[in-house]
């Protein structure tokens, strides 16, 4: 049996989860990975009541994130429970499909359940991470990424160090920044644009990132990667 399972954090254990953080992770990678934890749970379900009130008053600056931030607070004051329920409903379940499908294989392959799906539970595998008996979402599936990388990001998911970069780069960046872009614009997102809005500049700032770090690897001095 694999060492860590995903998808099997509720709501409020994941709230105490993130209280609970290794005391070893700095400031930078706890952030990182709230935001993560933050978009795998709108978009695993619709806000309740409580989630909103706490979005409402999230804190903003001038930094893109911040903008995000505020934009969402901004939405999350004015929508309601059962306003942003219909929303979630017809974006991504519908009446036989939502408005969008939130999976890599989709994106990558035009399809559900194919190779990057496989491609995704090997890698997983070896990290020694499976999915929680019961759940039907397949691993691909955004919110469930989102989880991982948080996961990965703040300790409750041992890895080796780069883990995070290696999921990131070989199972997110490739279509996880088209879905959030494509959240922001569809035609049944209100509240939920304001999610693409922060889900496209939060992976606009970790693929930064770990481009610097790629480089950083490969600077003078250093065996350049093949």
């Amino acid at each position: 049996m694999g060492a860590e399972v995903v998808g099997a954090l509720a709501r409020s254990e994941r709230a105490a989860a993130s209280r609970a953080l290794p005391c070893d992770i700095d400031e930078v990678d706890a952030a990182r990975g709230g935001e993560y934890a933050l978009l795998s749970m709108l978009l695993a379900c619709a806000p309740d009541r409580p989630l909103l009130e706490r979005l409402a008053v999230l804190p903003g600056d001038p930094s893109p994130l911040g903008v995000a931030h505020a934009v969402l607070a901004e939405a999350a004051g004015r929508t309601s429970v059962e306003r942003v329920e219909r929303e979630y409903f017809d974006l991504f379940i519908g009446l036989g499909r939502g408005e969008l499908l939130p999976y890599g294989s989709y994106y990558l392959s035009g399809f559900l359940h194919e190779r990057p799906l496989a491609r995704l539970r090997a890698h997983l595998a070896r990290l020694g991470i499976e999915r929680v008996e019961g759940k039907t979402e397949p691993e691909d599936h955004a919110a469930i990424l989102c989880e991982i990388m948080a996961g990965l990001v703040n300790g409750q998911l041992p890895a080796t160090p780069g883990a995070d970069r290696d999921v990131f780069e070989q199972h997110l960046l490739p279509w996880i920044g088209r879905f959030f872009a494509d959240l922001e614009r569809a035609e049944a997102a209100d509240f939920y644009r304001s999610v693409g809005a922060l889900g496209r500049v939060f992976i606009e700032i970790e693929t930064a990132a770990f481009a610097l770090a790629k480089e950083a690897d490969n600077g003078p001095g250093k065996e350049q990667r093949r």
